[in-house]
């Protein structure tokens, strides 16, 4: 006859995952008191989040005819930033994969320099950018696209890191070269990976344009920032929905496509 195995006090009373989950709450009601989080006043000020939705529940959809353009413009800064980024970081992430630069000092200065790239809000890059580019689309293009370099960079040697060694040792063994192990080795591998991560940095970048626009990085953002400041929020709902539409399309592209690679 079988029998349940032995479990300790501990385990019988789940000790370990109360206690956890205690030091767990504890620390998000401590930091809320340091941030000065009021809890209160969410619920206090919920009938105006209401009141918000009630003014957005009868879309402007004569509008979508201006926004036309602003939503192109926006879904092609993030098309620009992502690739500019991306080819940026492809060579960059082969430097700073310990497998492939075997000297530490080396791919440990690359990896410094891409945490310091990843470190700068892009919030505060579109601010800066839009100072020194002015209002457009330019600044977001840029910024997309130091962010894309930083992201993508790290996910992408994190991947080449984590290849088959046998087809690399294999080349080192008749006397290869870098660039032909690179091309005929590690290329092969991570390929469909790269793919991959190239359409999720888009994903992202096509929500973050709308925010960046929001600070005159071009896009669709402008305009949502003209509409709140006007309140007028039918005209603001469209603009919501449309770039909710978008984003849906895009994720469902992306998806699909790595679906198919993967």
């Amino acid at each position: 006859m079988k029998k349940l195995p032995h479990q300790s006090w501990g385990q019988k009373y789940h000790v370990k995952t109360v206690s956890v989950t205690v030091v767990i709450i504890g620390l998000v009601i401590l930091s809320a008191k340091v941030a000065g989080v009021d809890v209160a006043m969410f619920f206090t000020n919920l009938d105006q989040f209401t009141d918000l939705l009630v003014r957005m529940s009868h879309p402007d959809w004569s509008y979508i005819a201006i926004i036309w353009q602003p939503i192109l413009e926006t879904i092609q800064m993030a098309v620009m930033g992502t690739t500019i980024g991306t080819l940026f970081a492809i060579p960059f992430s082969f430097l700073a994969a310990s497998n492939i630069v075997k000297n530490s000092w080396a791919h440990g200065l690359i990896r410094f320099f891409l945490d310091l790239v990843r470190t700068l809000p892009d919030l505060l890059l579109a601010a800066i950018f839009v100072a020194i580019f002015g209002i457009g689309s330019t600044a977001g293009v840029v910024t997309l696209a130091i962010f894309s370099f930083g992201m993508v960079s790290k996910l992408f040697y994190e991947v080449i890191e984590t290849i088959d060694e046998g087809p690399i040792e294999a080349l080192e063994s008749v006397g290869a070269r870098k660039l032909q192990i690179i091309h005929f080795a590690v290329v092969p591998q991570v390929m469909n990976q790269f793919i991959s991560y190239f359409l999720y940095t888009l994903e992202i970048n096509v929500r973050a344009s709308t925010v960046l626009g929001y600070l005159g990085a071009g896009g669709i953002g402008v305009y949502l920032q003209r509409s709140l400041n006007e309140f007028n929020y039918s005209q603001t709902a469209v603009i919501i929905l449309m770039t909710l539409a978008v984003v849906i399309v895009i994720n469902g592209i992306s998806n699909y496509l790595r679906e198919r690679l993967i």
